[in-house]
């Protein structure tokens, strides 16, 4: 069974060459995510990492999960191959260009 997790938010922005994912993981560093695509399925996995100075407890938690998931299935017009991502400010954008037989292309017509 697997270790309950946060749900990051995620807004998904699609143009004419691919899709962009904005996920926030606020309290992630680079070192405790993971980005894995498997067979259609796209996955972050997180650890916060949010120290309390030497010496303090909390008194009140309202975030006690110490872990963020989120799985995505994939378009077939996706090109898996060439995922791209990069965290900065707490924010992870994943880029996932289309396939080459999902771009758009012109038809050239010939005069006969």
């Amino acid at each position: 069974r697997e270790e309950a997790a946060l749900l990051p938010p995620v807004d998904v922005i699609e143009d004419a060459s691919g899709i962009t994912l904005y996920a926030d993981l606020p309290g992630v560093p680079r070192d405790k995510l993971g980005l894995r695509v498997d067979g259609d399925q796209l996955a972050i996995e997180a650890e916060l990492q949010l120290p309390l100075p030497a010496g303090m407890t909390p008194t009140h938690a309202e975030v006690t999960l110490q872990r963020y998931r989120r799985t995505f299935t994939l378009s077939k017009e996706l090109d898996a191959d060439k995922v791209a991502a990069e965290l900065s400010h707490g924010v992870l954008r994943v880029r996932i260009p289309k396939a080459a037989h999902a771009q758009p292309r012109r038809i050239t017509v010939n005069v006969g």
